[in-house]
């Protein structure tokens, strides 16, 4: 029997929490990215403003939700520590905020060099690189919650 078959009607919103902010956020990342994909054509300057806000005013709260929603989640749940899948969704979000800050400051001052009309082209592959990797990041995280390796 599965840990997630008997869960209590009460754990739903948080889960539920949970589930929608990790779909936002993971969304919202696939924007950037296309974003500053297409921000090498076109009007630099609005694309790399569109990816930093994006990711200021949407990923960043989704994150927060996504995250303080698993650890409500985490403290109704009587899960043993060691369990894999578990550990596998902490490591890839904790290291994912520190590429999330990254990203969104490499996307702030490629925004910024844009807008003053300067190169910002050195900042946003790493910027894009970075976002493809968090993709990833949560593509892994999110097997490990669907099938719950042991």
């Amino acid at each position: 029997m599965s840990l997630a078959a008997l869960r209590p009607d009460d754990w739903n919103f948080s889960l539920l929490l949970h589930v929608m902010g990790a779909m936002v956020f993971v969304a919202l990342l696939a924007a950037v990215a296309v974003v500053l994909v297409a921000s090498v054509r076109g009007d630099r300057a609005a694309a790399l403003r569109l990816a930093f806000r994006t990711l200021l005013y949407g990923a960043v709260p989704a994150y927060l939700v996504m995250r303080g929603s698993a650890e409500w989640v985490a403290s109704k749940e009587d899960v043993p520590e060691d369990v894999t899948w578990i550990n596998i969704g902490y490591m890839v979000t904790d290291i994912g905020l520190l590429v999330l800050i990254a990203v969104t400051v490499l996307a702030g001052l490629a925004a910024r060099r844009a807008r003053g009309g300067g190169e910002a082209g050195g900042l946003v592959g790493p910027a894009t690189v970075l976002t493809l990797l968090l993709i990833v990041a949560y593509a892994v995280a999110l097997w490990a919650m669907a099938t719950k390796p042991a």
